[in-house]
């Protein structure tokens, strides 16, 4: 009984370090190569763990919409900065400032965004290999 007890304390001290490897450092998804500036409307904000992500839709001079999916800090990390659930309502128009995925999707690792008034909020996640804003 007890080595079956030793054996499972043994696993999941083994399946931790899994888990916290699973968070991904920037330059795993993104290239900081590759910045954006997208200037678009606001269509959903999802506070999930490990990033928040900001669904914006993009509209090019031939009228054209494009959907992204930025990502932004963790929601605990938002929320020390003053941001909240309700700080970025659906309709808002925004400019993005980032890095886009790797692969090329239109999926970008946020730096900044900036209201339409000129307010501007850094949105990005420290200490991941993330490019530093100056």
């Amino acid at each position: 009984m007890r080595t079956r007890i030793l054996l499972v304390a043994v696993a999941a001290m083994l399946l931790v370090p899994v888990s916290l490897w699973a968070h991904h450092a920037f330059a795993a998804e993104f290239d900081s190569t590759k910045p954006v500036k997208l200037r678009g409307t606001v269509t959903k904000m999802d506070w999930i763990n490990p990033h928040a992500w900001i669904h914006i839709e993009v509209k090019a001079t031939d009228g054209k919409v494009t959907k992204w999916m930025i990502e932004a800090a963790a929601p605990n990390a938002m929320l020390r900065r003053g941001f909240n659930q309700d700080s970025l309502p659906i309709g808002t128009e925004i400019l993005v400032e980032g890095f886009q995925a790797k692969d090329g999707a239109n999926r970008a690792n946020g730096s900044s965004i900036t209201y339409p008034d000129g307010k501007k909020l850094f949105i990005g996640s420290q200490g991941t290999g993330a490019p530093v804003e100056q």
